[in-house]
């Protein structure tokens, strides 16, 4: 079994843009945009993303928290665990968003 060897720039940077997509989505309104544009009842329709919202958001605390600590403690196994981490809480946020 051969192991290869990735540098932790690799996991920190798709961290870095994964955790800036979730935020924007999030907080700069681009998950309301996305999904509740063309709905009758935009409120209904901000409601039901609220809830999505917050599952995504315990997931990307999670994620966060993985990947600080990795970095403080130089475990290179939890950077993996960040960057799926915060693919889930991204895909969470989707899933979500279509389902509103």
């Amino acid at each position: 079994m051969t192991r290869t060897w990735v540098p932790p720039a690799i996991p920190t940077v798709a961290s870095l843009l994964l955790a800036a997509l979730w935020g924007l989505s999030v907080f700069d309104g681009w998950g309301m945009d996305a999904f509740c544009s063309n709905a009758d009842s935009y409120v209904a329709c901000a409601d039901r993303i609220a809830t999505a919202t917050l599952l995504s958001a315990a997931i990307a605390l999670v994620a966060a928290t993985s990947t600080a600590a990795a970095w403080i403690t130089r475990r290179a196994a939890l950077l993996g665990v960040g960057v799926g981490a915060w693919v889930l809480a991204v895909g969470v946020l989707f899933v979500g968003g279509v389902v509103a």
